[in-house]
């Protein structure tokens, strides 16, 4: 999910193969690209509701406002121009496979992608989850690349160089913040790594790499994790995980490494395997409870003390 230009929640349904918006003010909810219910490849060059999709996973815009989304079971990223609403294929044949490092996005392969964030130059970064790699897309050039990951199922090592010699294990999800800071989460890893900007190093923020649900009221270092599939940094100080397999979302104050959760209590029920998860200006945020075939609102959330 995500706050689009327009004010609105733009939302990714899986099982119904579209991309929704929905006015926040209104709550009326209405399909920018898909068949509802129809999965497949096809549509490209023509009006993006007439297009079918194939479980559309993560959404963001560009900063002239263009769409762009990730479908994990084409193994592709498309576009919904702003003005003309013609979806487009801007990376990505429809095959799993990896391919295409150097050249043109368009012909290179992924295998099932998952996450996608812009950073501050404009350039798009993807989590190719089957390949255990993050790759970037210049949008200027249409150049694909492998920016980190090996391609191996392996440890991430703390301290790291965030590059292709360093082994992502099951890089999920991303998202940066207004300083240009990268935060990651490795979905078999069990792990949340912060990249710093500058140095382009690999910090452990949170996670003891085992499965579960402890740590809260600590360092979120020494908390268990269990499969967390969403990251989103708020601009209030705080990171928000969907730790999915213990049905929960937690938040890490970034001053004070505490970890806490918001919601949830580590059963299906309150909060069914969330998957996204997106925080707004003010620190509202938004939780796809995708078991549960809804969306949470979840605000006044309060920092704990340590």
């Amino acid at each position: 999910m995500v706050i689009g230009p327009d004010g609105a929640l733009y939302i990714c349904e899986i099982d119904r193969h579209v991309v929704s918006r929905l006015d926040l003010k209104s709550r009326q909810l209405t399909i920018v690209a898909g068949t509802a219910g129809q999965s497949g490849y096809a549509g490209d060059g023509g009006l993006a509701t007439a297009a079918r999709l194939n479980e559309p996973y993560e959404v963001r815009f560009d900063r002239a406002g263009n769409l762009f989304f990730v479908e994990m079971k084409n193994h592709l990223v498309r576009r919904v121009d702003k003005k003309t609403r013609l979806i487009t294929t801007v990376a990505g044949t429809g095959e799993a496979g990896f391919a295409g490092d150097g050249g043109p996005a368009r012909v290179a392969q992924f295998r099932q992608p998952h996450s996608i964030a812009f950073d501050a130059q404009g350039r798009l970064w993807i989590c190719d989850i089957g390949n255990h790699r993050v790759r970037r897309l210049d949008l200027a050039s249409g150049t694909i690349d492998t920016i980190a990951g090996t391609g191996e199922r392996a440890n991430t090592p703390e301290g790291a160089p965030f590059s292709k010699t360093t082994p992502l294990n099951g890089p999920r999800a991303i998202d940066f913040d207004r300083e240009g800071n990268l935060y990651l989460v490795l979905r078999e890893g069990n792990r949340v790594y912060q990249v710093d900007a500058r140095t382009q190093t690999l910090a452990l923020l949170a996670g003891t790499g085992r499965k579960g649900w402890t740590g809260d009221g600590g360092d979120a270092r020494q908390a268990d994790l269990n499969g967390p599939k969403g990251v989103a940094w708020s601009p209030e100080g705080a990171i928000y995980i969907a730790d999915t397999e213990s049905h929960t979302v937690r938040r890490i104050d970034t001053r004070t490494r505490v970890i806490s959760t918001i919601t949830g209590d580590g059963k299906r029920g309150l909060t069914a395997r969330p998957h996204g998860v997106f925080a707004d200006r003010r620190g509202v945020v938004y939780v796809g409870d995708s078991e549960n075939h809804r969306v949470l609102r979840i605000s006044g959330i309060r920092s704990p003390a340590k």
